[in-house]
C-alpha cells in the first residue's frame, strides 16, 4: 500500500504517472529512506529524518521534488523562489524524467545526512 494513495490518485494522470515515478526513484535511492505524509505531502525521509517532498506548483501544475536542504545543494536545476532553505526540481510532466540529474541530487542531499552536515538520528 502506498502511504500517501489519496494525494497520488487525485492528481490527473499525466501527474499521476510522474508523481509515482518520482516516488519509485527516490524510495529506491537506499535502504533508509521512508515515505510518510507531512502538510499534506508526501514526504521522504533518510533515518527518520526529513529530506524531500513531492507537491505540485500552484501556477503551472507541474509536479516538483522539494529537497528539504537545498541551501547546500548547488545544481543550476534547482529553484530557490521565496524560500530560504529549501529548493526546488520541476518536472514537466509531459517530457522524460530527468532520471540522472534527479539521482545525481538525490545523491548528494543524502550524502549531507551520511557525512553529518545535517545530522540524523
Amino acid at each position: 500500500m502506498i502511504v500517501n494513495d489519496a494525494f497520488y490518485n487525485s492528481q490527473p494522470e499525466a501527474n499521476k504517472a510522474c508523481l509515482l515515478a518520482l516516488r519509485d526513484i527516490i524510495l529506491n535511492e537506499g535502504e533508509y529512506i521512508t515515505e510518510t505524509k507531512k502538510y499534506g505531502m508526501p514526504c521522504f525521509c533518510y533515518k527518520n529524518k526529513m529530506f524531500a517532498y513531492l507537491w505540485v506548483d500552484k501556477k503551472t501544475q507541474d509536479p516538483y521534488v522539494l529537497f528539504v536542504e537545498g541551501n547546500h545543494l548547488d545544481f543550476p536545476e534547482l529553484e530557490t523562489g521565496n524560500r530560504s532553505r529549501m529548493k526546488a526540481l520541476p518536472i514537466d510532466p509531459s517530457k522524460d524524467i530527468p532520471i540522472e540529474l534527479i539521482k545525481s541530487i538525490l545523491k548528494k542531499a543524502l550524502d549531507l545526512y551520511k557525512d553529518g552536515v545535517i545530522k540524523s538520528k
